[in-house]
């Protein structure tokens, strides 16, 4: 009997996480490393969830399996959520919490898609969409999105797509996007929603950015970003994936969510109790606090602090040299062309490994979201604060002098 490993899981590892493992590594040797690298906000949940954990655990309650698409009080907040941000009226039975949202990428694809189904992503992209596309067997079709479209898809690029290899079954839009930070409006979101619409295709919205943007005027309508359930009318078919971990903090609390349409929800709730049996019991009990006035008011200040940081990293630009930059419209990160600075490097990969060996600065190169186009690239994160940004410029110019 001979014993192999799936095709399936031949996808490559998120590079993140290998350049998370050497900077530990780094670190234990006694090196100061300043990591702009994870997509992680350094100030964790808001102080009324914590609170809240701390009473759940200390009345000892019941933290036994939960309904496996969460309890119902959280996602009754959920859905009220949507109605204080978006006007929307979500009805909580379609609120399907799960385990971060990577989980709930995972049972959107499983109901939505067949194996051998075509999935339209834009490049560069999050990594892990294509991987666990992939890994569920359909055919994921990257689509080219440079500066001139904004690093977004388009109609008429997704029809260019359909022409020259044949229909799609979804498409995977995110705005915010990662690792670009740009976004769509309402106009685009709208006129890529009837596409899909038009083509029988299910559009998969990534909205976990939502809440982290750089508007001019903050109290404007859609300031927080566009949902995709305000646009997908006069039947919601699309499924909106968000998460807790980017606008609340709360990323190793692993919860997130997927709004599903009427047609998704019974196949979601299957898949839900088969692949985890439910989210994590005492986040979902503690989470219920995310949407209190009070966390509003935290997570808002601390995105305040990400745009303080997001215009001391723009200002620093034209001393650092790079060529193309996507216009950070959202999200906390800041992608960049090297230009001129990559020499005496190969690519990017090369550039960012001989960086945080010499200087200690982790930076993620663009290969890992554009395996294309993204070899001179480069992807900061702005989450590590002002004072991480400041320092890792100043060690990211004397490593460009220096050669």
């Amino acid at each position: 009997m001979t014993r192999h490993v799936s095709d399936r899981s031949a996808v490559p590892a998120f590079e993140v996480m290998r350049i998370l493992d050497r900077i530990a590594e780094l670190r234990a040797a006694g090196r100061d490393v300043v990591s702009l690298c994870a997509g992680e906000p350094s100030g964790g949940a808001p102080a009324a969830v914590h609170a809240r954990a701390e009473q759940i655990h200390a009345a000892r309650a019941d933290l036994g399996y939960t309904s496996a698409l969460g309890v119902r009080p959280l996602r009754e907040a959920v859905a009220g959520h949507y109605g204080r941000w978006y006007g929307l009226d979500v009805d909580p039975a379609q609120v399907a919490i799960t385990t971060g949202s990577s989980g709930a990428f995972v049972l959107s694809f499983l109901a939505a898609f067949d194996a051998g189904d075509r999935v339209a992503l834009a490049r560069p992209g999050y990594p892990a969409y294509r991987n666990i596309l992939r890994a569920l067997g359909c055919e994921v079709v990257e689509v080219d999105c440079g500066p001139a479209e904004r690093f977004q898809p388009t109609p008429a690029a997704l029809d260019a797509v359909v022409t020259e290899s044949g229909p799609l079954a979804g498409l995977v839009l995110a705005s915010p996007a990662n690792p670009t930070g740009t976004m769509v409006s309402r106009e685009e979101l709208a006129a890529l929603a009837a596409w899909c619409a038009d083509h029988g295709v299910r559009l998969v919205s990534d909205e976990i950015y939502h809440g982290i943007t750089y508007p001019r005027d903050p109290a404007a309508p859609g300031a927080k970003g566009i949902c995709a359930w305000e646009v997908d009318a006069p039947v919601r078919s699309a499924v909106v994936v968000s998460s807790f971990s980017k606008y609340w903090g709360m990323t190793g609390w692993r919860l997130g969510w997927a709004l599903t349409p009427p047609d998704l929800v019974g196949a979601v709730d299957a898949l839900a109790g088969n692949v985890a049996l439910c989210p994590p019991t005492p986040a979902q009990l503690a989470a219920v606090e995310a949407f209190t006035e009070s966390s509003y008011t935290e997570a808002d200040a601390r995105v305040a602090e990400f745009a303080a940081t997001r215009a001391l990293l723009l200002d620093r630009l034209d001393r650092l040299g790079w060529g193309t930059v996507a216009p950070a419209d959202g999200a906390f990160y800041l992608y960049a062309d090297l230009g001129e600075q990559l020499a005496p490097y190969p690519d990017a990969t090369a550039w960012c490994e001989a960086l945080l060996e010499r200087e200690g600065v982790a930076v993620v190169p663009g290969a890992d979201f554009d395996a294309a186009n993204g070899g001179s690239y480069v992807r900061l994160s702005l989450a590590a604060g002002p004072e991480a940004v400041t320092e890792a410029v100043e060690r990211i110019l004397r490593f460009q002098e220096t050669g």
